[in-house]
């Protein structure tokens, strides 16, 4: 009975997120609700509130750690636009040609993600793309290659995505295998949606990329290269201080963030507190968007909630009882994973099947870190990447379910078959 109810306030509140521009209420106002409203049911009908509210308490040390390393991601993006950091990389790259300049965002991303991850990223490259396109319609087709490129990116790379880390600590994968394995289906996932994408723009009578270097500060050549160097090195050192000290990533991140705001304060200290207050991290975090956090937060609420409850074990046990082929299974799986958040599902994978029946480096463990890692993309709210893109740049989840899901089921479907026909080549 319980589960049935919060099954439907689940259901009414993602269409209500779905829905947000034809009801007129922000999607995080109605992604709180919804985590709240699941919580609050699932706490008055159970018989232990104690075990529930510790339960909830747990769930929120794993929330808060993703909001902080989303809230210190997006600020640091910030502090480097702000002092025209990225100007380094626009005024390297020509815009003249829509369909080169999408290929290069495309690849660019793919291989950053797998660098540092794939919400970082994608934060990242949207803001870049900002400096670059002028027409909000068309930079919402780069955000959405951004977004697809940005997942297929993060699957094959331990550090790229945190289902793929999560399968990493959990020992069903190792690291060069998994980069070995999927490089190649994630790039095909990555490389067709961006050769789709290029008749859109085809399609256009005119160009709207057009380049646009407007400096934002009066900041000087040295303290634009220094904060972007500084910026990027602080970004990719969030993953070597997850190896190196197995915390978790928000507390890199949080580093970073305290590097990046000393380093600020010490390259301005000498300036009038006007031009260092709009150049200060206090002005940045000011900057960055609350609404997105929030949202986070509500979705975040409602899958902990679906979890806790053992809806999420339940649905994966009815596909594991109802569909006999393993490939379908996970297919499904990350199919799943552009509605309902991938990280637990993939906890709820590993919590099913032990190593002892399917050992590290399993067929199994490397298709669902793919599956998972790309399905996302197949809708803008089923990954920490799309939901990012979402929130920057205002777009509606019917634009993107029209323009862009059909070009990521796409990749995701030929991606999949690659690697199925790789495995059953070389084992």
């Amino acid at each position: 009975m319980l589960s049935c109810i919060i099954t439907i306030v689940f259901i009414l509140g993602y269409a209500a997120i779905a829905l947000e521009h034809t009801i007129r209420i922000n999607k995080a106002a109605s992604a709180l609700i919804t985590g709240v409203v699941c919580w609050t049911l699932y706490i008055l009908f159970s018989a232990d509130k104690d075990l529930v509210s510790a339960g909830l308490m747990e769930h929120l040390g794993s929330v808060a750690g993703i909001l902080f390393f989303l809230l210190g991601a997006m600020t640091i993006v910030e502090l480097i636009d702000a002092h025209d950091g990225f100007d380094i990389i626009t005024a390297r790259i020509s815009p003249d040609n829509p369909v080169r300049l999408l290929w290069i965002i495309g690849f660019t991303t793919f291989f950053l993600s797998a660098l540092l991850d794939n919400l970082t990223t994608t934060i990242l490259m949207i803001s870049l793309i900002r400096k670059l396109i002028h027409h909000e319609k068309d930079r919402w087709v780069f955000a959405g290659i951004i977004v697809i490129a940005a997942n297929a990116g993060g699957a094959w790379s331990p550090m790229g995505d945190v289902t793929t880390t999560m399968l990493w600590i959990g020992q069903q994968i190792t690291a060069l295998n998994i980069v070995v394995r999927l490089f190649v289906p994630s790039l095909v996932c990555m490389v067709i949606p961006v050769f789709i994408a290029t008749y859109m723009l085809h399609a256009k009578k005119e160009t709207n990329v057009e380049r646009i270097i407007k400096r934002r500060s009066d900041t000087t050549d040295i303290e634009r290269k220094t904060v972007f160097i500084a910026g990027m090195f602080s970004l990719l050192f969030v993953p070597l201080f997850k190896t190196l000290t197995h915390l978790p990533p928000f507390m890199g991140m949080l580093l970073s963030l305290g590097f990046m705001w000393a380093l600020t304060e010490l390259i301005h200290r000498g300036k009038n507190e006007k031009a260092h207050g709009s150049l200060s991290v206090a002005h940045a975090l000011r900057q960055t968007d609350s609404p997105t956090i929030l949202f986070f937060l509500g979705i975040l609420l409602c899958i902990s909630a679906l979890q806790s409850v053992g809806l999420l074990q339940t649905w994966a046990a009815f596909l594991t009882t109802h569909i006999a082929n393993q490939s379908l299974i996970i297919l499904l799986i990350g199919l799943i994973s552009a509605i309902v958040d991938n990280v637990p599902l993939v906890a709820a994978v590993q919590g099913m099947y032990p190593l002892a029946i399917y050992p590290t480096d399993h067929f199994f463990w490397e298709f669902l870190a793919y599956a998972t890692g790309t399905g996302g993309s197949i809708l803008i709210i089923g990954s920490a990447a799309g939901v990012a893109a979402m929130g920057m740049e205002r777009i509606t989840f019917f634009w993107y379910l029209k323009r862009i899901a059909i070009l990521a089921f796409t990749g995701y479907v030929a991606g999949a078959l690659i690697y199925i026909l790789q495995y059953s080549i070389f084992g």
